[in-house]
């Protein structure tokens, strides 16, 4: 069973970590463009490096959560299986449609239909994972940060 455990781990955080890579490959360099570095953007916006040691720390706690999850049901259970592709999607989506295609009013559609699917995973599985909610918080609140950074971006520029 133990076995079992890391490779469910091990699964999700490849997964996770894929969602990075790719949704990294698909911004094309977007934060370090002139594009990006022209806009007003929002007075608490951190610095570069916290977004790497953030997203880093968040899909390794999400696999944990998710690892978590995944022991509440049968390991491919349809509703968990569908709520984690589309949080996947969207993640690796944002990056493309705000960065990419410089598409900021949709990029803040994105970002909130991911924050709001946070939310959901966050709320609706805390009676069966009790204290492993502590995992995907961080997502929740970075969530919360970059939703409000896309939306300063939209208002103000």
């Amino acid at each position: 069973m133990k076995e079992n455990k890391y490779i469910r781990f091990l699964i999700f955080l490849i997964a996770n970590f894929s969602a990075l890579a790719i949704g990294a490959w698909l911004m094309n360099e977007g934060p370090r463009t002139d594009w990006y570095l022209s806009l007003n953007k929002a007075p608490w916006t951190p610095a570069g490096w916290v977004f790497g040691v953030a997203w880093t720390t968040i899909m390794v706690l999400f696999a944990i959560y998710m690892t978590k999850v995944s022991f509440q049901y049968e390991f491919l259970n349809k509703k968990v299986l569908i709520l984690y592709i589309d949080q996947w999607i969207l993640n690796v989506s944002w990056n493309y449609i705000f960065f990419n295609q410089h598409l900021t009013k949709l990029g803040l559609v994105v970002i909130a239909l991911l924050w709001l699917l946070i939310g959901y995973l966050t709320f609706e599985y805390v009676k069966k994972v009790k204290w492993y909610t502590l995992f995907i918080l961080p997502y929740l609140i970075w969530m919360t940060i970059a939703t409000s950074l896309n939306a300063y971006i939209v208002l103000n520029n």
